[in-house]
């Protein structure tokens, strides 16, 4: 097991800006496919959630498109988990005996890992202004107790393991906002 990291100071993330990239099961070979932001596209009012998205598939070569005005997010343990734009199956997502633990993309993971692995988790001040449910302190209890550590920690790895290799030999990355 990995020794737990002495400090997490929350970025303030929040589910808005791991979108850009989201790794899902593929509608025509149920390999790894991407939903990505269409290029040059902001959405209405500047507004990059609702971005047009494009789902593409580099094993099949499948591809979809959506407007990006329609968002659905999971909603506790008790839907399925999917992509907000077109439904599809999460790619990077576990079952362990607490729950699913799931991830957007790469980046998204790696925010979850460093969240469970410290032994030192800091929150931004009450008195600050700023967001305040953030994506780490929206992640369930069972996933914030230490005891639980080197369960999540493992499913994480278990997760991170499962990322496809492209073709040219770099792993998929994510395009953080």
């Amino acid at each position: 097991m990995d020794t737990p990291t002495a400090r997490f100071r929350d970025p303030r993330s929040t589910v808005y800006d791991f979108l850009d990239l989201v790794l899902v099961h593929c509608p025509g070979c149920a390999g790894a496919a991407r939903v990505v932001r269409v290029p040059g596209d902001e959405g209405p009012g500047g507004r990059r959630p609702f971005a047009a998205r494009r789902l593409v598939c580099g094993g099949c070569g499948a591809s979809r498109k959506s407007d990006g005005t329609r968002l659905t997010f999971p909603r506790g343990a008790a839907g399925p988990v999917t992509d907000p734009y077109f439904g599809r199956p999460l790619w990077l997502r576990a079952e362990t005996r607490h729950g699913t633990l799931w991830a957007y993309n790469l980046d998204h993971l790696d925010l979850i890992r460093r969240f469970v692995a410290a032994s030192l988790r800091e929150r931004a001040p009450w008195y600050d202004t700023g967001q305040k449910m953030t994506l780490v302190a929206r992640l369930p209890v069972w996933v914030k107790r230490a005891g639980n550590r080197g369960e999540v920690l493992r499913a994480l790895d278990r997760m991170r393991a499962g990322v496809p290799v492209e073709r040219a030999g770099a792993p998929v990355q994510a395009g953080g906002a």
